[in-house]
């Protein structure tokens, strides 16, 4: 999609992605991308719908995802579909969960402005619990499975009184502690088997919304 344009192109809904290295789809290939994974599975379905636009880098907090949105060139533009997942580096360097929200739900506003302002149109993802992959390896694991609990607790919170759709991955994740081949090859990221449980869902929730 050209930024500046409306909904719906010639080749079908449009789809914007926010968020960091799980949207990214760091140290995977771009066809493991959980967006590009829903996508694929919306159109086996019969939905036509264009390639995501993804802005979302590794490393990205909530307040460097709202940099890259004003960087990304996308200003003015409109979309079918908007998902956010973020808010896992707030939480690796620290920041307490009442600095979390307030950035938060600035994003989740800028979210639902490009869909248009319909908040039916936007999808928010739970942070995946990394506390279960090698990377934690002699790190409080319980510590910071505990912090990404209070992490959704308040996205969760203000995604359900911003009215827009809500899909726990965090449980799926977990699953990585038990099965290494969820885990992506630098031990800290997901790998495309288990971003296509959150494509599963995710494109589900998004057929609702586009029928």
């Amino acid at each position: 999609m050209i930024p500046g344009t409306n909904l719906s192109t010639d080749t079908g809904f449009t789809y914007l992605a926010l968020g960091d290295s799980y949207t990214i789809g760091q140290s995977v290939p771009e066809s493991d991308r959980y967006p590009v994974q829903a996508v694929k599975l919306l159109r086996n379905g019969g939905v036509a719908i264009a390639d995501p636009v993804i802005v979302a880098r590794t490393g990205w907090t909530t307040d460097e995802l709202n940099t890259g949105i004003q960087e990304a060139g996308i200003a003015g533009s409109t979309y079918d579909v908007v998902t956010l997942l973020i808010g896992v580096n707030d939480q690796y360097r620290g920041r307490a969960v009442e600095f979390y929200k307030p950035a938060f739900t600035l994003l989740l506003e800028q979210a639902i402005t490009f869909a248009g302002g319909h908040s039916d149109r936007v999808v928010v993802l739970s942070i995946p619990d990394w506390s279960v992959v090698p990377y934690a390896e002699g790190k409080d694991r319980e510590d910071i499975s505990e912090k990404i609990n209070a992490y959704n607790n308040a996205n969760r919170k203000i995604a359900r009184k911003m009215k827009v759709h809500y899909i726990d991955i965090t449980p799926d994740t977990r699953k990585a502690a038990d099965d290494p081949s969820l885990v992506a090859s630098d031990g800290l990221h997901y790998s495309g088997k288990e971003m296509a449980s959150w494509a599963d869902k995710l494109a589900d929730t998004l057929k609702g919304i586009l029928h």
